[in-house]
């Protein structure tokens, strides 16, 4: 059965999940790249960049099983550049360059519909004006039998586990402290959504942490 799933989220240690005034130039909020610090050393980012070498171990195999097994995605508009408002043209495609990490159907959620968005190495960026639960629908039949990753932002994960619809949570808790930003569980109650901590691994770079219902 296929799962909605959080996973390789980092936080800092006082809960933010990004940094605060988003920008071109600071994709994550100031001070928010520091959140993945843990990530940019492993094999699998420097696979993802075509670069050799990137250590090996729990860090590594945490970042690789967060990108494996998914059919779809879902981001928030946050998550897909900085544009706010209606889109004012069809020059912006993502982060990511011509070959997004995601190689599957993607679902980004906004309220300025845009037609979809063909990119190299198998990603579809698709735009979803109808909500969370219409985005969940989309991405579970483009899924098949595969799982379906909410990949962030704050506020898009936010929205997913207030309405209950999260099924796995894996979070990296990197050593850094944000002081201000996006919270990620204020007001929410993990343990009244049924979450308990299932696998834990602490490494120079990280902890990580998965919670399952």
């Amino acid at each position: 059965m296929t799962k909605v799933i959080v996973s390789g989220f980092s936080i800092s240690i006082d809960g933010y999940g990004a940094g605060p005034d988003q920008s071109l130039e600071n994709p994550l909020g100031k001070g928010g790249e520091t959140l993945h610090t843990w990530m940019i050393e492993t094999n699998m980012f420097h696979t993802m960049l075509g670069k050799d070498g990137g250590s090996l171990g729990a860090d590594d195999d945490y970042a690789t099983r967060s990108m494996e097994g998914f059919g779809a995605f879902i981001l928030g508009r946050n998550m897909f550049g900085p544009i706010r408002g209606d889109w004012p043209d069809d020059r912006w495609k993502g982060w990511w360059g011509d070959n997004p990490p995601y190689h599957a159907p993607t679902f980004i959620l906004t309220q300025y519909p845009r037609d979809p968005i063909e990119m190299e190495g198998g990603t579809v960026f698709h735009f979803v004006t109808d909500g969370i639960a219409a985005a969940l629908e989309r991405a579970r039949a483009a899924a098949g039998e595969q799982n379906v990753k909410i990949g962030g932002g704050v506020s898009t994960v936010r929205q997913y586990l207030q309405a209950d619809l999260v099924d796995e949570i894996h979070l990296v808790i990197s050593p850094v402290v944000l002081g201000r930003g996006e919270a990620l569980f204020a007001g929410i109650d993990l343990s009244a959504l049924g979450f308990a901590v299932t696998e834990h691994a602490t490494t120079e770079a990280a902890t990580h942490i998965v919670l399952a219902r």
